[in-house]
């Protein structure tokens, strides 16, 4: 079958959807901070930062490192740990049945664990390890850190609602997944993400914790609307559906689905509950339909183009982000309205069934997978060809197991960063930040914003292959 534009129909193009989905998962064993497990299967990385959080006489230790630098900035990494949750629970018997559950439950136990670490009282909240500027100054493995562990904190009398509504979601989320595994571990979750989330609600302020890294833009509203989502999904308590019915005002239309906004993700959750009968939810169900209608192409409200390739292009900043999580949203979206027959939805003039946004979606997920203008895998380690010099310190610099010599921060940057070699540690399943807007990627790893890879856009990964399992 091939289309008008002489291309081969989607379906041709079939990938190794379990190969990918093990590969992105795996990714995170090689993120991890902390005491290595004994399961370890990333072997080139070593314990790290045992120390974390010593000086403040608490125990900061473990959870992810953000991207391709040494900290750990638990504002992403919260929403890292809920779009994994969401993928497990989504997809369960799909990734069950490429025998990949477990270890992605390992995945969302060790960021869920960071959480429970860092949420030292109800009103308090670790939100990051480690010093931006000065770990971005140096390039050195994990293994060797010698850049100060600042930590930040929230609390009553300086809230960051964004960090800990992320951190209530997250926990939730979790919660969710373990229920039925851990009965235990899932009500410790769910009781702590309460508490954060009263704590979010009740001390509101912008976070700044994590700027200039990560900066608020989109607000707290989205988080709180997400958060109670996640609650009212794990706990049932009528509450958390009432809350969101009357601070409903706050939802509206965006075209984009990030560690900065998750109004769409909230959406999407509550249309859920809207077929089943929460009929108040209508306002935020049409606003789902929004994004939608804004990232399809051929919708008549479209606001998100393509690339010459076929590439949603939201920035130019680590692209794929945005990519992969809008993909996961169209997926999910796409099975609530099989789920629930609905025949699909309308944009002004253009009508999009359940099937069409699938097969869109699917697009999305074989564009980084190598059907692409440079017929390149985004995704380190799949297929033949994939960035060889991703911008990521441990793996860029030879493992502590082959050089066990102390690689210093200067000399991480002189030997390593400039070099023009492949690094020597490929860290399978990296998603890189992707092309530019036409297409174009130049597999350089001073290029951060192409070739860094971050935590939530594999998650966000994870969530849109396991659809194609």
């Amino acid at each position: 079958m091939v289309s008008h534009n002489g291309l081969a129909a989607t379906e041709a193009n079939n990938y190794d959807y379990a190969d990918a989905v093990g590969k992105a998962i795996l990714f995170f064993e090689g993120q991890r901070s902390g005491k290595l497990p004994t399961s370890q299967r990333v072997k080139w990385r070593g314990d790290s930062a045992l120390s974390d959080g010593k000086l403040q006489n608490v125990n900061l230790i473990g959870g992810y490192y953000d991207a391709g630098d040494n900290v750990k900035f638990g504002w992403p990494m919260a929403f890292t740990t809920t779009l994994l949750s969401w993928s497990a629970d989504e997809y369960k018997s799909e990734i069950s049945s490429v025998n990949q559950l477990g270890y992605l439950h390992s995945a969302i136990r060790w960021g869920a664990d960071f959480i429970l670490r860092a949420h030292t009282s109800p009103t308090t909240l670790y939100t990051q390890v480690g010093d931006g500027n000065s770990d971005h100054q140096c390039w050195e493995r994990p293994e060797d850190m010698d850049t100060p562990r600042t930590v930040t904190k929230i609390d009553a009398n300086s809230p960051g609602t964004e960090a800990a509504a992320e951190s209530a979601a997250a926990l939730s989320a979790a919660s969710v997944v373990f229920k039925k595994i851990d009965a235990n571990y899932s009500s410790t979750l769910l009781s702590q993400s309460k508490s954060l989330f009263e704590f979010a609600d009740k001390h509101r302020g912008t976070y700044s914790g994590s700027c200039p890294f990560y900066c608020s833009y989109s607000g707290y509203q989205d988080e709180l609307l997400w958060a109670a989502s996640w609650l009212y999904k794990a706990s049932g308590e009528s509450k958390y559906l009432s809350y969101i019915i009357g601070n409903q005002g706050w939802s509206h239309a965006v075209s984009e689905f990030s560690w900065d906004n998750k109004f769409v993700g909230a959406q999407t959750l509550l249309t859920e509950e809207f077929y089943g009968g929460k009929k108040d939810l209508a306002k935020i169900k049409s606003d789902a339909e929004s994004f939608i209608c804004a990232v399809m192409p051929g919708s008549s409200s479209v606001q998100i183009r393509t690339t010459p390739g076929g590439l949603l292009f939201t920035r130019d900043s680590s692209n794929l982000q945005y990519a992969t999580s809008s993909t996961m949203v169209l997926f999910i979206f796409s099975k609530i309205l099989n789920r629930n027959h609905i025949n699909g939805i309308q944009c002004g003039s253009a009508h999009f069934t359940p099937s069409q946004i699938r097969a869109f979606a699917k697009t999305q997920v074989d564009y980084i997978l190598g059907n692409n203008p440079t017929k390149m895998s985004y995704m380190v380690g799949f297929g033949s060809k994939y960035p060889k010099q991703l911008h990521h310190r441990g793996s860029s610099i030879p493992s502590i197991q082959v050089h066990s010599a102390k690689v210093g921060c200067n000399d991480g940057l002189s030997d390593y960063y400039n070099s023009g070699n492949p690094n020597p540690n490929t860290h399978v399943g990296a998603i890189v930040g992707g092309p530019d807007s036409n297409d174009k990627f130049n597999d350089a790893r001073s290029d951060f914003s192409h070739s860094e890879p971050t935590t939530y856009m594999n998650a966000a990964f994870v969530g849109s292959v396991s659809a194609l399992l």
